[in-house]
């Protein structure tokens, strides 16, 4: 069987590609740059891009089955795109495709998850075999958030000290995604993912600890300061609005621990400590460990 993985180098893409590597699978990822991917040797690689197709349809030769990275790159034009995809994908023979969409369908708060939801519209409209993926916040935002401050002071800074969230380990999703590849009985079903603990910040600070095996401190931080911190780090001003806009929802509304990805995978997902522990490179302040280990992905 043969796979084709976009966004193989993000987040969940990288972990994604080494799991279906270690189930046998071969693995084609569709890439900008591929001598910049730094993916697997056995991983066949093409020049491409899904915001403008490409390299899509030659990606898409003998491919069985399908990671779809749904609208992250260019949201105005999405649906456009995905019809656009499927179709090559339909044409091409694909049996089966998985789309990276977001748990904020399953809420359907309004402005949060109309555009995801049409693209996923669009998929199930396709004709193939399809399974959406949504999962919560990523544990991962814990580098753009906290990362910084945890490198340079062991300390972890936030506007919303008792705001509750569920972050979900991006290995926990890449392996949901994996299963509803390679496995039957997942045609036809939305799995909304989250972590298995709902944590406060302070938890969620006190947990990363517990997984480096090293204190942190905890600072509660005016919504100015947090903004000006993620900045300063590095984020745009747009992102950095964005992650303290779910905050502060989280704080009035707090999301709940989805049972999907225990359903899936038959065991509980792993948890926040376990994800820091996974990530102790990246939230290291040895600049020579974090160089090392940036290539590898998550084997926890």
């Amino acid at each position: 069987m043969t796979i084709l993985v976009t966004g193989a180098t993000g987040k969940t893409g990288r972990v994604l590609v080494d799991r279906l590597l270690g189930a046998g699978q071969r693995v084609r990822a569709l890439t900008r740059n591929p001598e910049e991917a730094h993916l697997p040797d056995a991983v066949e690689m093409v020049a491409g891009s899904l915001t403008d197709l490409t390299g899509a349809a030659t990606a898409l030769d003998g491919v069985d089955g399908v990671y779809y990275l749904s609208g992250a790159l260019d949201p105005e034009r999405a649906v456009q795109q995905a019809r656009a995809f499927v179709e090559l994908a339909a044409d091409a023979g694909v049996r089966r495709i998985v789309d990276l969409s977001g748990l904020a369908v399953t809420v359907r708060r309004p402005g949060s998850y109309e555009m995801l939801r049409d693209v996923e519209e669009v998929i199930e409209a396709s004709g193939l075999e399809w399974t959406h993926i949504r999962p919560g916040e990523f544990a991962s935002n814990k580098l753009d958030m906290w990362g910084a401050s945890i490198r340079a002071e062991s300390t972890v800074r936030s506007a919303f000290p008792d705001a509750l969230g569920v972050p979900i380990h991006e290995a926990d999703i890449a392996e949901v995604a994996a299963a509803a590849l390679l496995s039957d009985g997942h045609a036809g079903h939305a799995y909304s993912l989250s972590g298995p603990q709902q944590l406060t910040h302070r938890e969620q600070a006190a947990a990363i600890a517990e997984g480096l095996g090293r204190p942190l401190s905890f600072e509660q931080v005016t919504y100015g300061q947090a903004r000006a911190a993620y900045i300063t780090a590095g984020m745009p001003w747009d992102i950095a609005e964005y992650l303290l806009g779910y905050q502060a929802e989280y704080a009035a509304e707090p999301p709940e621990v989805r049972p999907d990805v225990e359903r899936v995978l038959g065991r509980p997902g792993r948890t926040l400590a376990q994800w820091a522990a996974d990530h102790a490179s990246d939230l290291s302040d040895d600049p020579v460990r974090r160089a090392k280990d940036s290539a590898g992905a998550v084997t926890g």
